[in-house]
């Protein structure tokens, strides 16, 4: 079995672990980069296009297709997916479509997909300037959530409570997004839809994650994560829990939701990452994506439910059906944290190897090293990393995850540098 992975723009380190799973998994991975780092991957397997431009990308994966023949092409990155369906479709390999994969990444697309098949979710406008920012948040009622069409991560989401609000976050999540690394991994030469900024309905209620499948007519819900984050006016997504505590009916009422909302979305075959929130006691869409999601859930995944959203990844790749079932937890609790610091430049991490080493942890990842710039709202939304852990019951496990994140040690340069860079760092 020959995948090839690629992404326009090589975000660092950070699909790695993911790459070494796939060959675990009994793949030969090669890698594509448009732009990337020498000795990223194994030199046989790996090559960098030099450009990113899509047409640069095809020609390079055209090539390398000639001459290995590969199985199939995938992604763990959302700035990858529509590149990685334009690819598929020129090598002649099994893929969701570069439609499909445009409209499962634009969110203004995304909402009016999900408005076309009735799916619920928030009421939503782009929005060209804050003359129209204000009078659709009047007409929506605050609070309103104000987030970029092609963002990620949260980057530059936030909740706005009134007209002061807007007035202050506007200016600062314009200018973000057009910097937001998100968005420059982006391949250039294709059409990703308008790229601007979003209102929205607030939507109140409990959130979940979910890592779902889509094959053919039928979605499975392989995994449910409760987020458990206690929410400010930006987003962090920071605290999860699974099993999920929804009942029966609150999961077969998920279920429709999300089948509704990938069948809107013209989703036939694809692993997918989508987050619901139940506004006055019934899901809502916030997203589907057409990739695992991120961080370790899919560590969570396969710990409290049985399901692998990697090698479902894979599979999807080369035209096989998954081996997947329908939700069913095995019963095993887990709980995670993203490791969130202050801004600023970093200057060292420590983790003592009670941490690193801990049978409790399931999942431990730094993935920000010495020279990064450490961006939090309203100038980025940057994490240091992730810790997961197991337990006999939620706050057992949490209880674990944050004694062990309390043994990190961070040093950072002065804070006050954020604003200054934040617009100068290209990184």
């Amino acid at each position: 079995m020959k995948l090839l992975a690629l992404e326009a723009v090589q975000n660092a380190g950070y699909y790695l672990s993911r790459y070494r799973q796939v060959e675990e998994f009994g793949a030969e991975l090669f890698v594509l980069n448009g732009l990337g780092e020498p000795d990223f991957w194994p030199a046989h397997r790996y090559r960098v296009a030099g450009s990113k431009h899509i047409d640069e990308i095809v020609a390079a994966a055209r090539a390398w297709h000639a001459v290995e023949r590969f199985d199939g092409v995938l992604t763990y990155s959302e700035s990858a997916v529509v590149a990685v369906a334009i690819v598929a479709e020129a090598l002649g390999l099994p893929g969701v479509g570069a439609e499909t994969a445009r409209t499962s990444r634009n969110k203004l697309l995304m909402r009016r997909a999900h408005e076309r098949g009735g799916v619920p979710r928030p009421r939503f406008r782009l929005v060209p300037d804050l003359p129209a920012a204000l009078a659709t948040a009047a007409e929506f009622g605050y609070p309103v959530i104000l987030k970029p069409t092609l963002g990620a991560a949260s980057n530059f989401v936030f909740r706005l409570d009134g007209p002061d609000d807007l007035r202050l976050r506007l200016p600062q999540a314009a200018d973000g997004m057009q910097r937001m690394s998100w968005f420059m991994m982006e391949p250039d030469g294709v059409d990703l839809g308008p790229h601007g900024l979003l209102v929205e309905s607030f939507l109140e209620g409990p959130e979940v994650l979910i890592e779902a499948l889509a094959w053919d007519d039928e979605v499975y819900l392989g995994s449910i994560v409760d987020r458990v984050t206690v929410e400010g006016d930006t987003f962090d997504d920071d605290v999860h829990h699974a099993p999920t505590s929804l009942d029966p009916d609150q999961l077969a009422a998920v279920h429709r939701a999300v089948t509704a909302a990938a069948h809107a979305q013209g989703i036939r075959r694809s692993a997918m990452h989508a987050e619901i929130r139940f506004h006055h006691g019934a899901p809502h869409l916030l997203e589907i994506a057409i990739r695992p999601g991120g961080g370790g859930l899919d560590y969570f995944a396969r710990i409290s439910a049985g399901y692998c959203p990697i090698r479902a990844t894979m599979d999807v790749a080369r035209g096989v059906r998954p081996d997947v079932r329908h939700y069913s937890p095995t019963g095993v609790h887990t709980a995670g944290t993203c490791l969130i610091s202050g801004p600023g430049r970093v200057e060292e991490i420590t983790a003592p190897q009670s941490a690193v080493e801990s049978d409790r942890v399931f999942f431990f990842k730094i993935t920000a090293k010495p020279g990064d710039l450490i961006r939090r709202p309203p100038y980025g939304n940057n994490i240091l990393g992730f810790l997961c852990t197991t337990g006999s019951s939620f706050d057992d496990a949490m209880q674990a995850a944050h004694e062990l994140a309390g043994q990190i040690e961070v040093r950072l340069s002065d804070p006050a540098e954020q604003r200054v860079l934040a617009h100068d760092d290209g990184r």
